[in-house]
């Protein structure tokens, strides 16, 4: 069978959100498929959902190849040249954690997209890419076909995002319900989806109040520094999460420092940044490195963070150090980094600068 009279002829390059995936299947399957991001429940659904679209096609057989530094990517070759024993379709399921397939393995993309299987879906399943590979020949080559990049849910949309969830679920959660879930899980897409079946399965379909989710939700709340980060650059309004965040990460054993560490990072980004603002420079122009995902969010940062502030926050953190390493006494480092978090987030409070 030929390649365009099973597939379709191309058009030009796709680059779709998770949501629109379902969308994009019911107009008919692409040979080569990258699934990349780090939202560990969009990347699963958005793969399973096109596996199950390959299996109704006619790919009955599945071959995965999980990728480590010792990986031969020629395996990958070989099994695109080579027909099934009796020429059953398949589904190429290539696993790469790294989001990087290295130069070796950028060749054999390059070379696999320019003559895809006829009989197979190549199926890519990534993590996130960064911005230097985005520019390389690989990614270019699965820019040719569909590319579907995850991106986790901004904090101010899961809200909306767990109601929505729960009404395709058959749940009528009233407004306090969805916030409550939404408050346990604290951003946790997957923890989210998984008490939602919960509920449905304790409760049944139909009217969930906030009582009801009180009484049936686990506290599956999960947390990183990085997101605690963020929510501190969202300003005041955030500064309750802020603190839930913290208490989440101290809950999970998680020590200072590793806290300490990629914030001390973010302030010396956002003091550079704020020097440069000052002098004369927009916004715009100093946030050259900035992820874009993230640039709205930094550049509300900016607008309100004085490059006086970030020098006295940084002090503040030169004195958590001193404590993580037990040269200054009598201190709590936890609530000196609430201090400083909540300082961040736009509530002054008394920081030690000495």
């Amino acid at each position: 069978m030929s390649f365009y009279g099973r597939f379709g002829e191309l058009g030009s390059m796709a680059k779709i959100g998770a949501q629109n995936i379902q969308q994009h299947l019911a107009r008919g399957l692409q040979p080569v498929y990258l699934v990349a991001g780090d939202e560990p429940l969009q990347s699963m659904e958005t793969v399973d959902a096109i596996r199950a679209a390959a299996r109704q096609a006619g790919h009955s057989l599945r071959e995965v190849f999980e990728v480590d530094r010792q990986f031969d990517w020629s395996r990958l070759l070989e099994s695109g040249n080579s027909m099934s024993l009796f020429a059953e379709q398949r589904i190429l399921e290539v696993r790469l954690p790294s989001g990087a397939p290295g130069k070796e393995g950028g060749k054999a993309i390059v070379e696999y997209c320019q003559r895809p299987a006829d009989d197979a879906i190549l199926l890519i399943q990534s993590g996130k890419i960064d911005k230097r590979s985005k520019n390389s020949a690989w990614f270019k080559a699965l820019m040719q076909f569909v590319v579907v990049e995850v991106w986790p849910i901004k904090p101010a949309e899961i809200v909306r995002w767990i109601g929505e969830r729960m009404a395709s679920r058959g749940l009528q959660a009233d407004r306090d319900a969805v916030r409550l879930v939404a408050q346990r899980v604290e951003g946790n897409m997957l923890a989210a989806a998984q008490e939602i079946e919960k509920l449905l399965l304790l409760l049944g379909p139909g009217a969930v109040t906030a009582e009801q989710v009180r009484e049936a939700v686990a506290n599956s709340a999960r947390y990183n520094p990085f997101d605690l980060i963020d929510s501190a650059l969202m300003g005041e309004k955030a500064a309750p999460r802020c603190v839930r965040m913290l208490q989440g990460l101290k809950g999970e054993g998680v020590q200072p420092p590793q806290v300490l560490a990629p914030l001390v990072n973010e302030l010396r980004n956002l003091h550079a940044m704020a020097l440069q603002v000052e002098a004369g420079r927009p916004p715009a122009a100093v946030m050259g490195k900035v992820w874009n995902q993230r640039k709205n969010l930094v550049g509300s940062a900016l607008g309100r963070l004085s490059s006086s502030l970030l020098s006295d926050l940084l002090r503040h953190a030169a004195h958590i150090d001193r404590i993580n390493k037990g040269a200054a006494h009598g201190y709590d480092a936890w609530l000196e980094l609430q201090t400083l978090f909540l300082t961040l987030a736009g509530q002054p409070l008394a920081l030690r600068t000495a």
